[in-house]
């Protein structure tokens, strides 16, 4: 009786853990494609915040300094007031849907909808965006919109987020 209760204590035990840290950083491990999931937490939280409309908290997981690209020029940005403003300008919410890892980058699929606040993504609501991500000691270090190329013709990927 006694072994009977202990295997099923070990079964359950072994059950319990093996949900766990199932990444190299834990949490969020429903967003298909298997990147870290420390990487996916901080990329899940920005998106969770910016769809809100909660810019200032969106803004707060990114590092000073860091770069981003949306469309443009890699840009550096070495202030809270230019990481806001650059959060601000993203007309679109974004959704993760999933994410891969790609050397330093986790490359994330993002669903767009509108955004309190913005109100501006228009035509691109419910459209595919990709944003590669370098992520270190939890905060965003780069932000860099990614076009996938559908047989050599740019795929639709939405307006730049």
């Amino acid at each position: 009786m006694i072994a009977r209760a202990l295997v099923t204590l070990t079964a359950v035990g072994a059950v319990t853990l093996g949900g766990c840290g199932s990444g190299s950083s834990g949490g969020d491990t429903s967003i298909p494609g298997g990147a870290d999931t420390g990487a996916v937490q901080v990329i899940k939280r920005w998106a969770d915040e910016l769809r809100a409309g909660d810019v200032l908290a969106a803004s707060e997981r990114f590092a000073i300094p860091s770069v981003v690209q949306n469309g443009t020029l890699p840009l550096r940005l070495t202030d809270r007031r230019e990481v806001e403003a650059f959060n601000r300008s993203l007309p679109c919410g974004a959704e993760l849907t999933a994410a891969i890892s790609s050397g330093r980058f986790t490359i994330a699929t993002f669903t767009l909808p509108e955004r309190p606040g913005s109100g501006e993504c228009g035509k691109g609501v419910g459209d595919l965006a990709k944003t590669a991500f370098v992520i270190h000691n939890g905060l965003i270090t780069q932000w860099r919109r990614v076009v996938d190329v559908n047989q050599g013709k740019p795929a639709n990927q939405g307006p730049v987020i």
